[in-house]
């Protein structure tokens, strides 16, 4: 799905050094056509795992995890004092008979667990327990009452999703590079993700760090940009940043966001203005592969820091994971541009006033 002027060849054209490439317009009107929510009987052995730090406790200020064991689960609580290996905490379940896997915690490790969940053809539950929660918002759940979901365990309708690989490593929302991956290698991204967008973005763009990227799907060529975000299904045409919405789940496509900024005084006119010049935007089934002058990327997976070696093949695998989730969801309101957005446009002009300064003084 590419619309624009380079539907083959290379698209990096304009000013900015990327074709201004509009392959998933109108994809707001979009539903989950042809996946419609089908009911299912109640799992008989349902595993949770639990995250009792995501969200800063989230999980246990609704005792998530005793409700849980009330609906008949058996909990799993991670200890965050030591390390563990959530894909070999999964694996270990479904050997052992659970005929359900669920996650009570943030973007990054609902990830882990559902490429388990997807590899073992068991279906899976979303408990927002996290900061975000992106991937739970997109399916509906009610954020604000992460306990709502819990129904879903014994009463719920299953949808199946897609999910996208980033090399062997599975995301559920996104997977970025360049300023976008700048963002979640930043400590504090965990604690304030909009706060720590706000401060690092301009400063590494007006910095112009990090390796020189090349991606490439299909036909189509962007070279040099300082941002990349691949993600499960396209965002909204309004949401340069993916901090927002996507209207589909099941479309068997990766979205694609590249932009490349001369000086971050332009970047900041445009995010001001809300102009999307300069910005490759592409919806495709194909193959996404980055590559890199290093052999190695910092990468954001789901917001979780990690680095992965060159070049990046990332793939969708469409209507992989069941999902469940309960009957009734709150999530049929329509999207809007996140809270915090408008900070990060503000901020975003400042610093764009500043460098106009200092390059013209």
């Amino acid at each position: 799905m590419v619309d624009g002027t380079a539907r083959s060849g290379r698209g990096d054209g304009g000013s900015a050094g990327g074709a201004c490439l509009a392959g998933d317009r109108g994809l707001s009107a979009l539903a989950m056509t042809g996946n419609a929510p089908r009911p299912v009987a109640a799992a008989r052995r349902p595993y949770l795992i639990v995250n009792p730090r995501s969200g800063g406790g989230k999980a246990s200020r609704f005792r998530i995890a005793e409700k849980a064991r009330a609906l008949g689960a058996e909990v799993f609580l991670l200890d965050p004092s030591r390390p563990q290996d959530l894909v070999a905490v999964a694996r270990r379940a479904v050997d052992e008979g659970a005929d359900l896997l669920g996650v009570a915690g943030g973007d990054g490790t609902q990830a882990l667990v559902a490429g388990v969940a997807a590899e073992s053809g068991v279906p899976f539950v979303i408990i927002p327990a996290g900061t975000r929660n992106h991937f739970a918002m997109d399916l509906g759940l009610d954020r604000a009452d992460p306990s709502a979901a819990l129904e879903a365990l014994t009463d719920g309708v299953e949808l199946h999703v897609d999910l996208g690989f980033a090399g062997e490593r599975v995301f559920v929302n996104n997977v970025s590079f360049g300023a976008y991956a700048a963002l979640v290698q930043d400590p504090a991204y965990r604690e304030d993700k909009i706060g720590t967008t706000v401060r690092i973005l301009p400063e590494f763009l007006a910095r112009h760090e990090g390796p020189e990227l090349v991606v490439r799907t299909g036909l189509i060529t962007v070279e040099g940009p300082d941002a990349v975000l691949v993600s499960n299904n396209p965002y909204q045409v309004d949401d340069p940043a993916g901090l927002d919405r996507r209207a589909q789940l099941d479309s068997g496509l990766l979205g694609v966001l590249a932009a490349r900024a001369e000086t971050p005084a332009e970047t900041a006119a445009r995010l001001r203005s809300g102009q999307t010049h300069g910005l490759t935007r592409l919806a495709t089934p194909d193959d996404v592969v980055v590559h890199a002058d290093v052999p190695v990327v910092p990468v954001g997976l789901d917001g979780e820091a990690v680095t992965l070696p060159t070049p990046v093949r990332c793939r969708i695998s469409p209507r992989t994971l069941r999902v469940r989730v309960p009957h009734h969801r709150p999530g049929a309101a329509p999207a809007g541009r996140p809270p915090g957005w408008a900070a990060v446009r503000r901020v975003a002009s400042a610093v764009g006033r500043a460098v106009h300064g200092r390059h013209t003084g």
